[in-house]
């Protein structure tokens, strides 16, 4: 049942790819964004009509979203087929021919690709996700029931409970997740728990549907960086060897897994290549398959998290500069309506998903984190690819970086590395400063350093990939005289590529798998938020609690119950509600039940009837709730269940009468 899970990532977008003649490397790296694209709009579609978010609904919506995107395409395609044939494209095409070659005079957009290519290619995506894979189930002690146990799990996992249940896929409706029950206007991105949603208990249960769409993301990942590289036209082996080595940077996407974690920002992250790929299609196709393509994405990207339409908005700022300029090949008189079209497709597709942001932005752009590095240590940080760590992945960071200065002298994709370099810089700034401005450009991100060092290790694979076959083209060349022209235009450069990134492989102890799953074991564990004996009364609670919402500490890992096992809990976050509140009032004064009348009223207008006291949590140095605090001494709560790590208390039956 498990593999449900990852076909959801990919069907649906498979189905509205091939109705918009998507195919190739470019078709199978962006099914996911494009099932993202679908879901983000269906959110705000079913949800405004009133339509339950269930899974027949759900697939019903894509079958009509394939129809809407589908027909148009073929009727343009239809009328233009009378025209000059239409290229290839770059995802389908040789590129830069074979694998040695260097693209001056061999191959072009229109070219095929060969099988051997493509199975070089195939062969660099598949070392990429094997390492992904075991690096991720090995952070989770290879079981797919590891609950993660920092901040931001339970809230996620919280979201796809409420939205399975309520049938509701509006953004605003999980509201009383956050402890803001009515708050109208209420905002948090869904599209990654909507997907998710109806597939809960029925597919996986809650820790395995959360892992498994976390792994799914991360075999994402080398595909998109394959299709990126093939589709803007670098060789087969780079894309290769990007594609082999894109997992093995702890910055992306292990180190927003372990801490956070940043599920949905990950997920986007991820896809961000796939959406790249997808924009080449703008400037070699004469239809609408790049201009909706793309528009789907965007959607796909904004409704994952609404930070990334910044990210977007960076590279395609700086591609059309580089595309002015001419520094990448464009002809403009092909290509300027359909970027028009693109422009005004994605305006539409994304504004109705964005505008509800706008009003809670503010408690976004507020936020702090301590800066941990000096601007020189910043910048040192960006130049490895090493990021926030405190021991540099010295071989992979280095051959990265020489591979992007070839980017740069080769002239491939040189505006990746220019987009490289700014975030590399915000990063820098964000880690080091603390002003204004600094302030003003990471709002949008938290202020939060560590998701713009998520964004570098793109550019860092494709440099690995450029430094290896520029090493590959340099032996081709010499060992043509001695071996043969065919053997050395193919066999020599994979050669080389093996020997490379072995010994790449062997210098990071095994391409930091050990590294990376260390990281990601240090949140992916039984403890310390929530420990066996918790799941074990959340358990008791679903049998016992009647639908009424259960009294809990908002620090101890109970916030997880709802996600877990069903239970509602009177605190939802870590953060916990407003003293003001009826919550709020039973978290800090449980304690005055006899003396203050509003703590009776809030039990009673609470409906609560039992009170859970767990051992976890979520960090060390918190104490718990004062509301809570010696409990069993209260003469109004007796014990009804507790095991090592938690006990449930249930209110006398005249605990609420007034004195």
């Amino acid at each position: 049942m498990g593999a449900l899970v990852v076909l959801a990532f990919w069907l649906p977008g498979l189905a509205l790819g091939l109705t918009l003649r998507l195919r190739g490397w470019t078709l199978a790296a962006a099914a996911p964004v494009l099932t993202f694209g679908g879901i983000s709009i269906g959110t705000v579609v079913l949800g405004r009509l009133g339509i339950p978010w269930d899974l027949l609904n759900v697939v019903l919506w894509f079958a009509v979203l394939a129809l809407v995107v589908g027909v148009p395409t073929w009727l343009v395609a239809r009328r233009k087929a009378g025209s000059a044939a239409a290229p290839a494209t770059g995802d389908d095409a040789a590129g830069h021919g074979s694998a040695a070659s260097d693209g001056t005079s061999a191959g072009t957009d229109a070219a095929p690709r060969p099988l051997r290519d493509n199975l070089l290619v195939l062969a660099g995506v598949v070392a990429g996700m094997a390492v992904g894979v075991v690096t991720f189930m090995r952070g989770l002690g290879w079981s797919l029931a590891t609950i993660n146990q920092d901040w931001d799990a339970p809230y996620h996992g919280n979201a796809i409970r409420w939205i399975s249940e309520h049938e509701d896929s509006l953004p605003a409706s999980l509201a009383p997740t956050a402890n803001l029950p009515g708050k109208v206007d209420y905002f948090y991105p869904n599209t990654y728990h909507a997907l998710l949603a109806p597939m809960l208990d029925g597919v996986a249960a809650m820790p395995q549907l959360l892992n498994l769409a976390v792994l799914s993301v991360v075999i994402a990942w080398p595909l998109g960086i394959a299709a990126l590289a093939l589709a803007w036209r670098m060789p087969p082996l780079t894309a290769a060897v990007a594609a082999a080595v894109s997992t093995w940077f702890t910055a992306f996407p292990y180190d927003s897994l372990w801490r956070g974690p940043l599920w949905p920002f990950v997920a986007g992250v991820a896809l961000v290549p796939a959406t790249l790929a997808l924009a080449r299609r703008i400037f070699t196709d004469r239809g609408l398959t790049g201009p909706l393509a793309v528009a789907l994405a965007l959607a796909g990207l904004v409704g994952l998290h609404t930070s990334l339409a910044f990210v977007v908005a960076v590279y395609a700022v700086i591609l059309l500069v580089f595309l002015a300029v001419r520094l990448e090949p464009v002809d403009w008189r092909r290509s300027a309506l359909p970027l028009a079209v693109t422009a005004v497709l994605a305006v539409l597709a994304v504004v109705p998903i964005v505008l509800p942001a706008f009003g809670p932005s503010a408690g976004v752009t507020a936020a702090q984190w301590a800066e941990f590095a000096t601007p020189v240590e910043g910048f040192g940080q960006v130049a490895l690819f090493s990021p926030v760590t405190g021991f540099p992945q010295w071989f992979l960071g280095a051959a990265a970086c020489a591979g992007v200065v070839l980017m740069v002298l080769h002239r491939r994709m040189p505006w990746v590395v220019a987009t490289y370099v700014v975030f590399g810089a915000v990063y820098a700034a964000c880690a080091s400063l603390d002003n204004d401005f600094v302030d003003l450009v990471t709002g949008p991100f938290y202020n939060d350093a560590w998701r713009f060092a998520a964004l570098l290790p793109l550019a860092g694979a494709l440099g690995v990939g450029e430094l290896v076959w520029t090493l590959a083209r340099s032996a081709s060349e010499r060992a043509s005289s001695r071996v043969g022209a065919a053997r050395a235009a193919f066999a020599v450069p994979v050669a080389v590529a093996l020997v490379a990134v072995a010994v790449l492989g062997v210098l990071g102890k095994g391409a930091y798998i050990g590294r990376n799953s260390e990281r990601l074991a240090q949140s992916n564990k039984s403890g310390p938020t929530v420990l066996p004996g918790e799941r074990d009364a959340y358990r008791w609670l679903a049998e016992h609690s009647e639908g009424k919402p259960v009294m809990n500490d908002r620090l101890d890992g109970s916030v997880w119950m709802y996600a877990l096992a069903g239970v509602k809990p009177v605190e939802w976050t870590f953060y916990g509600a407003t003293e003001e509140s009826d919550a709020g009032r039973l978290t800090w004064h449980l304690q005055e039940i006899d003396t203050d009348p509003s703590v009776r009223e809030a039990i009673r207008e609470l409906g609560v009837k039992y009170f859970l006291v767990g051992r976890g949590l979520v960090r060390a140095e918190m104490k718990p709730a004062p509301g809570l605090e010696d409990i069993e001494d209260m003469p109004q709560m007796r014990k009804v269940y507790s095991n090592p790590d938690a006990a449930v208390y249930e209110l006398v039956d005249d605990a609420l009468a007034d004195s």
